[in-house]
């Protein structure tokens, strides 16, 4: 399977409430989700693990033959809920309204049935681990609102993204949390949490598989496609 580092070195994403980078959370956490799935013998695409992809539509084509593709993301909110503060001599944006993860499928991609069955397992997997859904995708009251595919998972429609919709295979967008929320960006920093959270996904992703394998037809479901 393809894992992908949402963003790069030179458009590295979101700015969290402190002032950093959104890529720098992405790498950590692919990185670690990497390794869960090695250690449940998944074999595992690394792609933009240096920050250096040329393009977004150079995701899904690197990830071409793999089964799955699950690209890292962490989370801004819509202007309209960000207040300036002081941080460490810097002006920086926070919000502390909106909290925790949320998945993303396009309803454009060519396995949309596998695209869902994967967004929902990682989303269950992960509120079994204790983590937090966010609910403001589903809320118009700032900003467009996401169709909702799977409410208690998080799980949404976004259909033109680029990642999820130009591929041949089932791709989820997932985001961990939100790095403007002063509270949860040091949340997300926290390296036993880092780990929980990537157990979790490595743990959903692997029961989605299975399913998605024995539904397409696959003799040998414990066989990982490069």
């Amino acid at each position: 399977m393809a894992v992908d580092v949402g963003h790069t070195l030179a458009a590295c994403g979101a700015i969290s409430a402190r002032g950093r980078c959104e890529y720098e959370f992405n790498a950590v956490l692919a990185d670690l989700l990497a390794q869960e799935l090695r250690a449940r013998r998944i074999a595992v695409r690394e792609i933009n693990f240096d920050g250096l992809i040329d393009s977004l539509a150079a995701r899904p084509q690197h990830a071409a033959g793999a089964d799955f593709f699950i690209s890292i993301h962490h989370d801004s909110v819509h202007p309209e809920w960000l207040t300036d503060w002081d941080w460490d001599g810097s002006s920086r944006t926070y919000s502390d309204v909106h909290r925790g993860f949320s998945l993303f499928v396009s309803r454009a991609n060519p396995d949309l049935a596998g695209s869902l069955r994967c967004a929902s397992a990682i989303g269950a997997l992960l509120r079994r681990a204790g983590f937090s859904p966010t609910r403001h995708y589903a809320e118009p009251a700032a900003g467009p609102s996401r169709p909702v595919a799977d409410l208690d998972n998080a799980v949404h429609f976004h259909d033109r993204l680029i990642v999820l919709y130009q591929t041949t295979l089932p791709a989820v967008l997932f985001e961990a949390g939100v790095i403007k929320h002063r509270e949860e960006e040091l949340a997300l920093r926290d390296p036993a949490r880092q780990i929980r959270m990537a157990d979790a996904i490595a743990s959903g992703i692997a029961a989605c598989l299975q399913v998605n394998r024995a539904t397409a037809g696959d003799e040998d479901p414990s066989q990982t496609r490069r």
